[in-house]
This record gives structure tokens, C-alpha cells and sequence, in this order.
């Protein structure tokens, strides 16, 4: 996953197997882990995901409050287990004011409150919707938005402060597109039954919202169906999922004295100025959505955006509300996920502190969770993938020598960050009581919206993390050349500092190459050792490079996943090249152990066999069909079963260590295999 693009993703997960609440102790010798519910009734060459998870799938039950369960995204699920179990704990003790264990308490404790929360139903958001109702005019519904903004309520608008693309060293202001109540832009022009029901859920929910806060039920669908008619509008103007991989295209950075004369309805000087945003510059990552949007400003008339508004602020803030609210946004969200019944109050409310107070949650999480053992054995990991990155740089046909050479200064020049963050983040400025949930939520925002303001204009901190350590992820930031690994991620079955090298190369070691690749994929390849989009190539290389990875286009598109529904291999170019080149890296790293050289067998299986299958587990997810939908139209990676599949087929390791036939499904004559790095 890499930072700007990450697809903000940033993020990686997986079941928690083995997961104790008891610091390990210092390993003394090598555990070995036997890996539970493989199918040998399946012909491995045919299915290797099924393989190694066909039993474990058959007989696992998607828990009611998720969406799926398993590896990736659905191991955060026990892990918002953990934090409430941890929050519960700390929210019940007498803390000191202002220390950290008080601030996350009486934070989650707030929102635990759900008796207090239920009586004010949608009073908290009434002052709001009252300042809808008073814009005036063009420039008072800019300012609106402007005073919004700080608190992330969030609309037309979008703003955050980042490192410049082409001078990574300073944060500069940037603006993308943004305005949609769909998960993207494609859903609103769509005519599939599936997309039909998830836009009729949609405007029942924006009806439900209206009618909630006051308005009769007619005149609420007659609103419902304005606002979807300007987010529609809206639509029009935003860029693909495709389009938007494409770093060049969507760096623009501008003048705002130009801005001004372009979008004179916009007015950007007043508008940053109203945000507190002091600069003579924005990178307007999007710029056809800001030219509509400055006409349909005017062209809309101004008691229809006041709706909009409205409905933007309903929504943003409906998890935050009563009951009533709550219930209506699931209504709608479980038709997209397919999830059929609410997450616990305390699962939400381990996620609302690990959002808006990651950090101090965080160093309680690592002073219970983490053992600094981990770290070490991570940072030999990671050494042995770079050696082998660079060994496979050098013995790459395509590339000449001069490139060949700025590739491993930009592999060796890259930051390891695993854990935690060396300084952890001050939330001094975050006014926290035990009574009043919807004022936490206002004063952790707008710390959140100064502490990233403040950065604007200034030298970028390395130190800095975006993401929080208990999060099942890690992430490739290309501006600043480094790859992350949080505590979070470094659990069973990712990585056991316990266990044998072929389970943590297979497991941890896989998403260390990926995260390595994503530094040389088809976004990261455009970025220089420094962390700027600068041309390090020879113009014969970087044209081989973009042939290969169109073969990675083309096979992962030719891949159905379910019914007609193939992997949009241009949307998922970036994430497959780092599967294919980050599986290839930890194999020929875990070679280079003692155990990879070895042929030992441990349960009947070699040491490349249990590399392999390791390598499947890590990716043991089974999803609702509806979230797989989801999954495919709007997610950068790949479905699991192809996160493992794809990879593999094109790796001469696996043929080897399986006995792959032609006759077999998963079989690629090694003409057709694909290779990038």
C-alpha cells in the first residue's frame, strides 16, 4: 500500500492466531507452527488458495457484525476486540486529568454513554444546521464550508497538507476532489441491479436523515432526491480509480492568484484564509472538479446547495447521533457490505479512539502488546529482503547498468519505521469529558485539523506516522522513501518472532517485499531516493518497465472473480506488481536462511512447501458476496484468493516445490509468466 496513494489505504490484515494478552517472553528456541486447515482432498496446481484454506473456508462463519472474516481488513476486527477490552479497563479507573489513560477513558466512556447520547437525538448538530439555513449567498456558503472544514465535516472541499511532490522536503497545501455520498463516481452512473439497489438505499438513507431531524416524510424525499441530483452533477467531473494512479496527472500545482481568476466563485484566497490556511499556492490534484464545482455554484440554485449541506452534515456526523441515526446509516451501509447486524457499541468506540486518539491509545497497546524482541527479528527480515532486492536489480536482463544503479541507491536509501513511532504525537490540545461525547468528537477533530495545518509551509518530520500502531497494516510512503510496519500487523499468523523462517518469509516477509515493490511499482517508480517525482530512468529502460507492467495489467484483468465481475487490472496495477515482485523478493530472501537452503520436512512439508503456504495463509479471507462487489469496484488490491494465486502462478519456486503439471489449472507456460523485478 503506498502513503498518498494508499490506498488510504491505507490498509493489510489477517485471523489472530495465538494472539495472548501477555507480553512474550525472549524466544529461546525456534516454534514450530503447524498450519491448520489445509484440504489435501484439493490438487494444490488447481487452486492453491483452496488448497491451503479450502477446510478453514468451508467451515468458518462470517461473524453478523462483519463483513467477512479472516486475513486482511477483517483481522482489525480482534483487534478492536483487544482495544476494548483495554479501554474497558482504563475507562474504569480514577486517572490523573490530562494523562493520557483519562483522555482515551473518558473519551470512550462518552461514546459508551449511550443513554446521554440517545436523549440529545440530533440536538448536538442543531447549531450546524442552523448555519446552513442562515447562508445568505454564494460567499457565505463558501465560508460555511471554510469553518466546517476544521472540524472534518467535510464537503466540497477537499483540503489536507502533504509533502510536495516534486520538493519532498516541504509541506505544501493540496486540494482533491471530493462531494460524493457513494463510494465513488462510477456508482451514480451504473444501471447493474446491484448498483440500482445500492442508489435506491442510498436516497432512502438521505430521506431517513431529513425526515429525522425535522422535515415531513414527503418533503424529505422530494430533498433526498435534489441532493442526489447535485452529487450526481457532481460526479461528472471526478476522475476514475484508473485515472487517478496517475501521479503526473494529478499533480497541478497552482498559483492561488490564479485559482482566483479561475474559480472566481470558489474565491480560494478567501477561502484559505477562512480555513487559516496562510499560502500562495495549492497543488489542485483534480482540477475538472474544482472547474465544476465553481459553476455549479452559481448554477445551483442556493436553496438546493443548502440541502446538500445540510444532508453532507447529517451524514458525516449520523454515527455520532441517537439510535435513530445510527440505525439509518447502517440501513444503507449493509447493503453495500452485506453485513446483517450492527457492530457492538464498544467495538465502535475502540475504533473512534484509535481514530482520534491513535497515538495515546497506542502507547498502551505497545506497552501491553509489543515485545521489543519483535523489532529485531523484524529488522533482519527486512535486511535479508533488501539484499535480496538488490541481488535480483543485478540480475535483471532488461535493465542497464546506469538505472540499475539509482535503483538500489533509492532500495538502500529507504527508512524502516516498525512498531511505533520514535515520538509520539502530543494531545495536550484535546479537551476531553466523560459526559459529553459529540464535543470530544469536535475538540479531537479540530486538534486533528490544527496539528496538520500547522505543518503547512514547514519543513516535513520524518518521524511522523500515518497510521496508529495497533492498526493491521503497512504502507509505502513514496514522498518520503519509507516503509511502515506497525505493531499492530506483526501478530500471528503475519509474523511470530517464535516461529521458522519459512512461516515468517511466507507470512511478514511477502508484505515486506510488497512494501518494497510499491517503492518501484507503477506509481513509486516515478519518485526519486529523495522522495520527488523526478525521472531516474533511461528512456529504454522506463519503456521496457511500462511494457511489463502492462503484462500485469493484462493478466490480472483476465481473472473472473465472480459471475461476469473480472479484477480491473489497470486499477489494481500497483498492488499486483508488488505481490508478484514482493513474493518473488521473499523467497529468494528466505533462501538465503539456513532453513531455506535446507530440506528438512516439518509436518510432511519441506521448507519451500510451508513458504508457500505460509504465503496463502496470510490471505485466508472469506467475504460476502456483496462486499466482494464492493471489494472490486473501489479497492486497489486484488480479491485475497488472487492475492495468492495471481503470484504464485508466475513464480518457478512454487512449480517446483508442488510438482506443477501443464495439466493443472494454475499452470503459466513460462513464456506467458509475467516478471517485473
Amino acid at each position: 500500500m503506498s502513503m498518498k496513494f494508499f490506498s488510504t489505504a491505507i490498509i493489510l490484515f489477517l485471523i489472530m492466531t495465538g494472539c495472548t494478552d501477555q507480553k512474550p517472553e525472549t524466544a529461546t528456541k525456534v516454534k514450530y507452527v503447524a498450519i491448520e486447515g489445509i484440504d489435501s482432498t484439493r490438487n494444490p496446481g488447481d487452486n492453491f488458495f483452496q488448497y491451503v484454506n479450502g477446510i478453514w473456508y468451508d467451515s468458518v462463519s462470517i461473524p453478523e457484525t462483519q463483513a467477512g472474516v479472516g486475513a486482511y481488513r477483517f483481522m482489525n476486527y480482534p483487534q478492536r476486540l483487544r482495544l476494548q477490552n483495554l479501554l474497558d479497563s482504563v475507562s474504569q479507573l480514577d486517572n490523573a486529568k490530562g494523562s493520557l489513560e483519562q483522555k482515551v477513558g473518558d473519551f470512550y466512556a462518552s461514546g459508551m454513554d449511550t443513554v446521554a447520547i440517545n436523549k440529545k437525538g440530533y440536538q448536538p448538530i442543531q447549531p450546524i444546521l442552523a448555519e446552513v439555513e442562515s447562508i445568505s449567498d454564494v460567499p457565505t456558503l463558501m465560508g460555511f464550508v471554510a469553518s466546517q472544514t476544521k472540524y472534518q465535516n467535510n464537503s466540497i472541499i477537499g483540503f489536507y497538507i502533504a509533502p510536495d511532490d516534486k520538493n519532498s522536503k516541504v509541506n505544501i497545501a493540496h486540494a482533491y476532489q471530493t462531494g460524493l455520498g457513494l463510494p465513488n463516481r462510477d456508482y451514480y452512473f451504473e444501471n447493474n441491479s446491484s448498483s440500482l439497489g445500492i442508489q435506491k438505499a442510498y436516497k432512502e438513507y438521505l430521506a431517513t436523515l431529513f425526515e429525522l431531524s425535522g422535515t415531513s416524510a414527503e418533503q424529505a424525499v422530494n430533498n433526498a432526491n435534489t441532493v442526489y441530483e447535485i452529487e450526481k452533477q457532481i460526479a461528472e467531473s471526478h476522475r476514475t480509480r484508473v485515472e487517478l494512479r496517475d501521479v503526473k496527472a494529478n499533480y497541478n500545482k497552482l498559483a492561488v492568484e490564479d485559482l482566483n481568476e479561475m474559480h472566481p466563485n470558489i474565491a480560494w484566497s478567501r477561502l484559505l484564509n477562512e480555513m487559516g490556511a496562510e499560502t500562495d499556492s495549492v497543488d489542485v490534484g483534480q482540477p475538472d472538479y474544482y472547474e465544476k464545482l465553481n459553476e455549479l455554484l452559481t448554477s445551483i440554485p442556493l436553496e438546493d446547495w443548502k440541502l446538500y449541506l445540510k444532508a453532507t452534515t447529517l451524514q458525516n456526523y449520523a454515527d455520532n447521533l441517537s439510535k435513530e441515526f445510527v440505525d439509518a446509516e447502517f440501513a444503507y451501509t449493509k447493503v453495500i457490505s452485506g453485513q446483517t447486524v450492527q457492530k457492538t457499541r464498544g467495538e465502535k468506540m475502540a475504533s473512534a479512539v484509535d481514530n482520534m486518539l491513535g497515538e495515546a491509545l497506542g502507547q498502551l497497546y505497545v506497552k501491553k502488546y509489543f515485545p521489543e524482541s519483535a523489532k529485531v527479528r523484524m529488522l533482519d527480515l527486512l535486511d535479508n529482503a533488501q539484499k535480496a532486492y538488490a541481488n535480483r536489480i543485478d540480475q535483471l536482463e532488461w535493465m542497464t547498468d546506469s538505472t540499475k544503479v539509482k535503483a538500489k541507491e533509492k532500495l538502500f536509501s529507504i527508512t524502516k519505521k516498525i512498531g511505533y513511532p520514535d515520538e509520539w504525537k502530543d494531545y495536550s490540545n484535546v479537551e476531553v469529558v466523560p459526559n459529553d461525547y459529540f464535543a470530544n468528537i469536535l475538540s479531537a477533530s479540530k486538534a486533528q485539523y490544527d496539528y496538520n495545518l500547522a505543518k503547512l509551509g514547514q519543513q516535513v518530520d520524518k518521524n511522523e506516522w500515518y497510521t496508529t500502531p495497533s492498526t493491521v497494516t503497512a504502507y509505502y510512503n513514496p514522498s518520503a522513501n519509507e516503509i511502515v510496519f506497525p505493531a499492530g500487523i506483526l501478530e500471528p499468523p503475519y509474523f511470530d518472532y517464535e516461529a521458522d523462517d519459512a512461516l515468517n518469509y511466507g507470512g511478514i516477509g511477502m508484505v515486506i517485499g510488497h512494501e518494497l515493490t510499491h517503492s518501484f511499482d507503477d506509481q513509486g517508480a516515478q519518485f526519486d531516493k529523495d522522495g520527488n517525482v523526478n525521472n531516474w530512468w533511461t528512456k529504454s529502460d522506463y519503456e521496457e518497465f511500462n511494457a511489463r507492467t502492462q503484462a500485469v495489467v493484462d493478466l490480472y484483468s483476465s481473472f473472473t472473480v465472480q459471475d461476469t465481475l473480472h479484477i480491473n487490472g489497470a486499477m489494481t496495477v500497483g498492488e499486483n506488481t508488488a505481490d508478484l515482485s514482493g513474493l518473488a523478493v521473499a523467497y529468494d530472501a528466505f533462501k538465503m536462511t539456513e532453513q531455506g537452503q535446507d530440506t528438512t520436512k516439518i509436518d510432511g512439508f519441506t521448507p519451500d512447501q510451508r513458504f508457500f503456504m505460509s504465503l496463502a495463509r496470510i490471505w485466508r479471507v472469506k467475504m460476502k458476496d456483496e462486499y466482494l462487489r464492493l471489494w472490486i469496484k473501489t479497492n486497489s488490491h486484488s480479491p485475497p484468493m488472487w492475492r495468492v494465486n495471481g503470484p504464485l502462478m508466475n513464480t518457478p519456486g512454487f512449480y517446483e516445490a508442488f510438482d506443477i503439471q501443464p495439466e493443472d489449472k494454475m499452470y503459466l507456460p513460462e513464456e506467458e509468466r509475467v516478471a517485473v523485478w
